[in-house]
Formats: C-alpha cells, sequence, structure tokens
C-alpha cells in the first residue's frame, strides 16, 4: 500500500518586516508544472536560478526575481522544492504568497518543512530538531554546536553507541536462540561484560558532551539574593557591563525581579536581581521578597551577596538555610572596597559553600566571579566534541545508562540482561527517532546464519 502524496505547502521563509530579498518556499509532489506557471511559462533547469517576471494569473507581474526548482529527491525535504527570491517588501511577499495559494498549495505549518525532511529521512529527530536551534542560538558558541548537530555529529555518536548494542544483543540472543549449545558460552568467548564497561564508557562520553551542548542552548538562571544593600543591583550591571538595576544607597531600593540575559565564554547566563530579604510592614517590598523566593524556587544556581565589613551574619545565615537544598550556592562578599581585603577566591573546606571577595562598584574580582559562575554551571570550557543537546536528549541518555546498569546487575540471567539491552537501545533510538524492531530483526539475519 503506497504512501499517500501530502499537499504542496507554501510560505515564507525569510523573517517578518522589509528587507533586499524575500523568499517565499514551496513543497510537494509533481511541482515543474506550477514552476512553469510562477515563471509565465518558462522551464527552469533543476538547481539552477531562473531570472523571471513572477505574473499574476492575468498576466501583470507581481514582482520579478529568481526562480529556482530543486526535483525529489534532491531537495531539502525530499520532495520537489520550488524557491522564489523576490524584494522583500511585506506587501510584494504577501501577493506572491496569496499567488502561490490560488495555485493549490496551501500555508505550511511551523516546522512543516523539517518535518517533512524528517518524515523522507533526510534528517534524523536530532538532525531537525537542531535546525531551529542553529536560528535561535544566542552566541557563536551555540551557533556552532548547533551547526555540528545539524550535520550530524550528535546522531553519528548515537548511531555508533546503537551499533555496539545490536552488536552484544545479537551475542545475547544467541545464547537464547540455542539453549540446546549450552556448553558453548557465548558470551563469555566474547567478552560480553568487557563489550558492556565499553559501552557504558562511550554513553558517559555521549552524556557528558550532551550536557556541556545543553549548557549552550539553554543557558542557567542565576539568581542574586541578600539583605538590603549588599550590592546585588551593583553586582548585575558589573556583569551585564550596563546599567540595568537601579542603585542607590537607600535599602530597599529593588523592590521587584530585574532579569538580564548575559553570555560568558558563550554560555547564556540568564541573571535575576531580587529584592533584599528583611522582614517589612512595607506591602510593596512584601510582594517582592515573595516574588525573590519565587525566583530561587526557578533558579539553577543562587548567588547569596553579603557585606565583606560584616561577614556572614546570622540573617545572610538563615537566608542560605532556606534556600531549596539541592540549590547550588556562591557565597559572594561584596564591597572590598571598603573593607580592604583583596580580591579572589577564598579557600573553603571541601563542604563548604564556594566563596569569593569582590568590589561590584569598581570591578574588582568580577572576572573571578565569572569564572566561578562557569565552574559552578559545570561548563569545561570548549571543546571539539560539543553539540547542542536538548532536555529530551539528556533524559534518553540518562535512561540508557540506567538500563545498562541494570543489564550489569543481571548479567547471569541472559533473558534479563537481553531485555535491558533492548531497552537501552530503544531509550537511544528516542534521540534520532530512527530504529525500529524489524531492523532488529534485519541485523541478527544479515550477521547470524540461524535460519534453521
Amino acid at each position: 500500500m503506497s504512501t499517500p502524496r501530502l499537499p504542496t505547502i507554501a510560505a515564507i521563509a525569510t523573517a517578518p518586516g522589509r528587507g533586499g530579498i524575500g523568499i517565499i518556499r514551496l513543497s510537494g509532489h509533481d511541482l515543474l508544472a506550477m514552476a512553469r506557471t510562477l515563471s509565465g511559462g518558462k522551464t527552469p533547469t533543476p538547481r539552477l536560478a531562473l531570472f523571471t517576471d513572477f505574473p499574476d494569473a492575468d498576466g501583470e507581474p507581481l514582482d520579478n526575481g529568481l526562480l529556482l526548482y530543486f526535483p525529489a529527491p534532491h531537495s531539502f525535504t525530499g520532495e520537489d522544492v520550488i524557491e522564489l527570491q523576490g524584494h522583500g517588501g511585506p506587501v510584494v511577499m504577501q501577493r506572491l504568497l496569496r499567488h502561490c495559494l490560488s495555485l493549490g498549495a496551501r500555508l505550511a505549518e511551523p516546522g512543516e518543512f523539517t518535518r517533512r525532511a524528517f518524515l523522507n529521512h533526510k534528517l534524523d529527530l536530532a538532525q531537525a530538531e537542531s535546525v531551529a536551534d542553529l536560528i535561535d542560538a544566542a552566541s557563536e558558541t551555540a551557533a556552532a554546536s548547533a551547526l555540528k548537530s545539524l550535520k550530524g555529529e550528535f546522531s553519528r555518536r548515537i548511531h555508533a553507541l546503537v551499533d555496539q548494542l545490536i552488536h552484544l544483543r545479537m551475542l545475547t540472543e544467541a545464547t537464547l536462540d540455542f539453549p540446546e549449545e549450552d556448553d558453548v558460552d557465548y558470551l563469555a568467548a566474547a567478552d560480553a561484560q568487557g563489550q558492556l564497561h565499553g559501552i557504558q564508557a562511550t554513553l558517559d562520553g555521549v552524556l557528558a558532551s550532551a550536557r556541556q551542548g545543553a549548557l549552550l542552548r539553554e543557558g542557567m538562571h542565576v539568581v542574586l539574593v541578600g539583605q538590603p544593600n549588599v550590592g546585588k543591583s551593583s553586582l548585575m550591571n558589573a556583569l551585564a557591563g550596563d546599567d540595568i538595576a537601579i542603585v542607590t544607597d537607600i535599602a530597599g531600593t529593588t523592590r521587584d525581579t530585574v532579569r538580564e540575559q548575559i553570555l560568558i565564554d558563550g554560555i547564556p547566563l540568564h541573571l535575576i536581581d531580587t529584592a533584599g530579604l528583611r522582614d517589612t510592614d512595607d506591602v510593596v517590598e512584601q510582594h517582592g521578597i515573595a516574588r525573590t523566593w519565587a525566583a530561587v524556587e526557578r533558579a539553577d544556581l543562587a548567588l547569596l551577596l553579603l557585606d565583606d565589613r560584616h561577614g556572614l551574619t546570622a540573617a545572610d545565615q538563615a537566608i542560605l538555610d532556606r534556600l531549596p537544598a539541592r540549590l547550588p550556592r556562591l557565597v559572594v562578599r561584596n564591597k572590598i572596597d571598603l573593607s580592604g581585603q583583596p580580591a579572589g577566591p577564598l579557600a573553603v573546606s571541601a563542604q563548604a559553600d564556594p566563596e569569593l571577595r569582590l568590589s561590584a562598584r569598581h570591578g574588582a574580582g568580577v572576572d573571578a566571579l565569572r569564572a566561578a559562575l562557569l565552574a559552578q554551571v559545570g561548563w569545561q570550557g570548549h571543546g571539539e566534541g560539543v553539540f547542542l543537546a536538548r532536555e529530551r536528549h539528556l533524559d534518553a541518555l540518562r535512561r540508557a545508562r540506567a538500563l545498562l546498569d541494570a543489564a550489569e546487575l543481571d548479567y547471569a540471567h541472559s533473558e534479563l540482561f537481553a531485555e535491558h539491552l533492548r531497552l537501552a537501545q530503544l531509550a537511544l533510538s528516542d534521540i534520532t527517532g530512527e530504529f525500529t524492531a524489524d531492523d532488529l530483526l534485519g541485523e541478527i539475519f544479515g550477521r547470524f546464519c540461524i535460519g534453521k
């Protein structure tokens, strides 16, 4: 039974607004006739730009520009694709789009071109997601990593893991399919445990790279907390390099959360300045403090600011004690320009929260804070193997790792061992969306002669 053909879709592919060039993209089946109509009867040569008028139904030109025709399967979507490159005015683009719709196309849904590329096996799921990540990249580092995913680096590493799992599963299936040959220990002879340990180590490497990629894509939410007038707003301005928050010597100046995104080594950090935490009868300030604690609950890291002249007071300790146990924290001793202490990290025990001294007003120690922030969020610096990853990718990798651990525990029970390996493979296939049970059967019949 053949798969029904999807309708032709059309959309403006360039950003809204005015520009020198605007592009309309169409994708569907048998679009050569439509390409001739859009070019006023000319026959375009595949993958060769054709300069032409774009006439309406009455033959009057709507615009002129370039028409490109990409016949299937040699296109982004795997279908016939037409691109109209005209002048980038909103009115012109809308007129051209309406004409395409009048010829039988319909408006494309969000992401539908990329979805068709996936359905036609031009991209796997990880690559398809990286298209959006590349467009939304917040830094050059993130853009470079998204491009790696788009070109298939992440997928290749997942495929390599899947291939190793398939091989180990074939060995296990052999012991289950031929129980009469129990004198031959296939698993021991093939060092199945050693292979499993190798797969675990490889997966750990992929997971470490994916965590770094998730940092590049999502960034971290850092909340600044502390008593009033300890310099939270000054520190936010120093990190942002701009006067984002109002700074005065009056305690309680900040009464609401102030948010700003900054980049440190390509990592997006979402800074949240909050109201000073104290007991107060001021209703407005009380609302600000409530919002502070709400921001703390959603944060990935808390910066506790305190006045270095006074050290860690009982009030500061009370704030620390109220922070969620799962939330990493960094203690920042501000105002060293008044205390006379040197800037930089403090030596603390391994169990204590890291601390450093700085002057938000004069900038001394702020660079050390930037380095400490990267260390706290787990950024390990630029690496050739870093690719952009999403939370669903991390979840799939974690599930696969847990299943491999379960397989190691049940190594002596072949049925359970095989089932854990199968589920780990399915977890990894969630990332690319490419694996099915029929694929496994093909691999087994292709490598083992078991047809008897």
